[in-house]
């Protein structure tokens, strides 16, 4: 894209979408396996979804910017940390994997930790987590953080009280400290409805494709609501801090839920357009006295389609 003109810069996004419009197609083809029945139940519990070619054109464009900060990251050595938590199926990895869809996986990477280990249970409880946190140049995105003892740990009963009020005392300094070493934390909690959740879980259930995200963690979450409820409300009161505000992610229509967390994100980095060298395409060299080999037939991946 340049800045010659508003109508370059639309045949340009006009051509992107275009030529991405498969891809995207096939990322947002969400529920391949849904009977009729359940796709028509879930269309009637949002009939004002966003228009999916507004979204792609909104997601296109939004793309382009984290491609900016991209850039600007790498040529500034700025670090990044971006946080998302949320309830069990509130569109935490969409996003995430939207924001993520046309970066640098060298720059931009995503860290979903598993459970701890006997040892990192022993260590302090920051210490599994240090590791990952951006270094120059770097964007790290956690899908799910150290909110996990705040959260699931609290209420499956993973930590105790004791514990999780060690927590509580720890993390704002925590993240003071990493907000004075020049790393710019954002934390984002996806929020969804009891009846939005439920809806989703079902489909889940019913989807072979989807079957492995529904973990007995995630069935436990919907007896234990209340308690997850209870759970956010003091997370929130006890380390909304000013270095590191929490922001909340209305999320029934993923699509909305999608743009929305972009749009803001771009607005709380302080990114500026490089400038790049002019690429040029150097001429191939050929040598007259190179002969290719041919290589076996079955080398090669058969071709069925």
């Amino acid at each position: 894209m340049t800045d010659e003109s508003g109508n370059h810069s639309l045949d340009w996004l006009q051509a992107e979408l275009q030529d991405t419009f498969d891809e995207d197609i096939e990322i947002e083809f969400a529920e391949p396996m849904l009977s009729l029945e359940i796709r028509k139940i879930y269309k009637e519990a949002h009939p004002e979804m966003l228009d999916r070619r507004v979204y792609f054109h909104n997601l296109l464009r939004l793309q382009a910017e984290l491609i900016k900060v991209q850039d600007w990251v790498e040529h500034t050595g700025a670090k990044v940390c971006i946080l998302f938590e949320g309830r069990d199926s509130a569109g935490k990895g969409g996003v995430i994997k939207r924001i993520t869809q046309r970066l640098n996986p060298r720059i931009a990477r995503v860290v979903a930790l598993p459970a701890p280990s006997r040892r990192e249970q022993s260590q302090w409880y920051f210490q599994r987590y240090v590791p990952h946190l951006p270094a120059a140049g770097e964007i790290v995105l956690f899908d799910r953080s150290w909110y996990n003892r705040a959260g699931v740990e609290r209420v499956m009963g993973f930590a105790s009280e004791d514990q999780v009020e060690q927590f509580f005392q720890d993390v704002p300094e925590f993240e003071r400290m990493l907000a004075r070493s020049g790393i710019i934390l954002l934390k984002y909690w996806f929020s969804i409805t009891d009846e939005e959740q439920q809806l989703r879980f079902l489909m889940r259930i019913h989807d072979p494709m989807k079957q492995w995200k529904l973990s007995p963690m995630d069935l436990e979450s919907r007896i234990r609501w209340e308690d997850y409820t209870k759970a956010k409300e003091e997370m929130f009161a006890r380390t909304n801090i000013p270095e590191a505000p929490w922001y909340i992610v209305e999320g029934n229509d993923k699509k909305r839920e999608r743009l929305n967390c972009i749009e803001h994100l771009l607005t709380k980095i302080p990114y500026e357009d490089v400038e790049h060298e002019k690429v040029e395409l150097p001429e191939r060299v050929y040598n007259p006295d190179y002969e290719r080999r041919v290589l076996p037939d079955e080398l090669y991946v058969p071709k069925i389609y």
